[in-house]
Formats: structure tokens, sequence, C-alpha cells
């Protein structure tokens, strides 16, 4: 039996990690590290390291520490390491498995956006990794070693919407992490008291439901749903937090305006050190392609109950379902069978 040390720190890493999990057939590998609860033991409940921000994920830098020479213990024993995005951590532990002359094959997974800043970040994942496994066309323009396996939403989401009769559905995502939810509920309560007649739904990620109303306040006007990709499909439109979802929303061709409120430190360093014209997957891609944008992007101050309401009034439902025709052509096809065989 292989055993593969797992390093996945966000829940939507957990998600991708999941087809992975699956296409390796779990009876032939055990995994140890850090994931969440569903795939085994882990050393840490991913849970555990979620956090957002410049200013919030301070707090976690010993844990951090503390956790990265226990995995190290780990990793000795070990057949290959697979680290999923958050290169917060995952660049650092990568240096420290280098260091200790650990033999173990490295997979990094989800590589960081250095399109987006922090480009120096190249040479060190090309140093510390074997294996460059890039989930973005792009990707390739900034790493040489990168070598493009698909991408993990292409596996999850099979479906794409053809109909486009409204049926009353609304869909809210305000985002996966507390401070980020904190800062656009009283947003969204506000917008949501437009839509007297239709069903609204508000999309709470499965590991949040036991902080429910600690963490999104009065939820009585929702109706409560654990499911991002089936609630996005059967939605009229989705008002999104900045993330993943927004891409979900895309390759769906659910239409949908993004919504970002941050502390204002983290926008100001943000604005020092960001090279990207747009806060969204899609955007960032069909940038990349060289097209306009897909969707609204409202952030800070604009992302108030009046301006959702108007990206929802003017929003161009044609456009979207053209849009998510072109983002799954260019992804080309899902990353779970292409890791599964680095890793076996």
């Amino acid at each position: 039996m292989k055993r593969i040390l797992v390093s996945c720190l966000e829940n939507s890493a957990n998600l991708h990690f999941e087809q992975i999990y699956n296409s390796l057939g779990i009876k032939n590998y055990e995994f140890v590290g850090i994931f969440d609860k569903k795939f085994g033991s882990p050393l840490y409940d991913s849970k555990e390291f979620s956090a957002m921000g410049f200013v919030e994920i301070l707090p976690l830098i010993f844990k951090a520490k503390k956790a990265m020479n226990e995995m190290l213990k780990l990793a000795r024993n070990c057949d290959k390491i697979l680290l999923i995005d958050s290169p917060a951590f995952n660049l650092p532990f990568a240096k420290k498995l280098k260091e200790n002359k650990i033999n173990a094959e490295i997979t990094y997974y989800i590589l960081p956006q250095v399109w987006a800043w922090k480009q120096g970040r190249v040479a060190k994942v090309e140093a510390y990794c074997d294996n460059l496994a890039s989930i973005l066309p792009f990707d390739s323009q900034f790493y040489s070693r990168a070598a493009y396996v698909g991408h993990p939403l292409l596996d999850e989401i099979k479906f794409q919407k053809k109909d486009y009769a409204k049926n009353g559905i609304l869909a809210f995502l305000p985002g996966s992490r507390k401070a980020e939810i904190l800062r656009l509920m009283p947003v969204f309560r506000e917008l949501a008291k437009n839509f007297k007649n239709e069903r609204k739904i508000l999309v709470v990620p499965q590991n949040l439901m036991s902080n429910l109303s600690e963490i999104y306040g009065d939820t009585s006007g929702f109706k409560i749903s654990n499911d991002t990709p089936q609630t996005l499909f059967k939605s009229d439109f989705a008002f999104i937090c900045s993330g993943t979802a927004t891409l979900e929303a895309a390759l769906i061709g659910t239409p949908f305006v993004l919504a970002y409120k941050a502390k204002s430190i983290d926008i100001f360093i943000a604005k020092m050190f960001v090279k990207i014209a747009h806060a969204g997957l899609a955007n960032i891609m069909f940038d990349f392609m060289g097209k306009e944008p897909l969707n609204v992007e409202l952030l800070q101050n604009d992302a108030n109950a009046k301006n959702l309401m108007l990206a929802y009034q003017n929003a161009d439902f044609s456009r979207f379902e053209k849009g998510a025709k072109i983002l799954r052509e260019y992804l080309k096809y899902g990353s779970a069978k292409n890791v599964a065989k680095i890793l076996s």
C-alpha cells in the first residue's frame, strides 16, 4: 500500500482533492497529513487553518510552524507528497522537505497565482517541487516546467444550463470564510428585501452548518443549501463573493455578479502588489484570452444592495450561455485522472 502525504488546507482544495482521492482507488493508498476528516484520520483537520487576508492569517503562523515539523516527520515514511494550493504554507513546507533531503516525489497541484503577484515564487516552486501540476492554461507563460493537467471543476461540474426561462430562484453565496461572510451577509439581507416572490437560496458550506447563526446571522428569509453546483444550475441569477464559486457559475452558465468586501488594509496591500485587472477567475481567464470581461465585479463600497440589484436587472443572459462554452473549450478537460497518474 502506497502512503501519500497530503497538504490540503482550504475548503475548495478539499473539494478538488476528493476527485483525486476517488480516481486513485482508496484501497491501494493511505493518506496522511492535513485534509478534511472525511478522507481518513488527518494529522490536522484542514478547518483549523482556514483564514483569509493578510492580517487574519497571522494568528495561524505558530500553528503552521508546528504542523510543518510534524508533517516533516510523516514525510520520511511516505512514497509521494501532494501539495494543493495554499502557497503561504505549502511553499515553506516544500523548502523544508528539500532541505531535509526527503526522497518522496513532491507534486504541487494548483500552482501559486504568480500571474497576479509574487512572481518570485516561480523560482521557489521549480526549485522545491518535482511535478508542477497546473490547472490554468496560461500558467505556462510564467512557469517553465508547468504541465497543464486540466481543471478540477470540469471533473465536478458535468452539466451546463440550456434553458434560461426564469423560475424565480436566486442564489446568494457570501463566501466560505467567516470574515468575508460577516461583511457580505448584511448587504445580501438588504438586497433580498427587493425580491418578494422569488425563492432565495443561501449556499452554506457543510463545514459551517454547525455555526450557522453565529456566522451568518439572521437567515430566516433564505432557504439553505450545501450544494453549490446544483443550486447555481437551478438559479436564474447568483450573487457571489469572489472565489471558486464565480468560476463554477461561469462554467454552468448561470448569470451572476461578483461582490467582494475586505479589510481596508488588505485592499491597500493588494493594490500595491496585485497586477491583474479583475478579481474573478472567469474574468481573469477572459482577459488572458483577449476577450471582454464576462461578469460585473463590485468591490468594497460598490458592493451594495443598489448596485447588486442593477447588475441583476441589466444581466445579459445570452452572454453567460456563450461564456460557459468558451470557458469549457479553453479548459478542455478535468484534472483528477491526470494528477492520479502522477501519484500512482
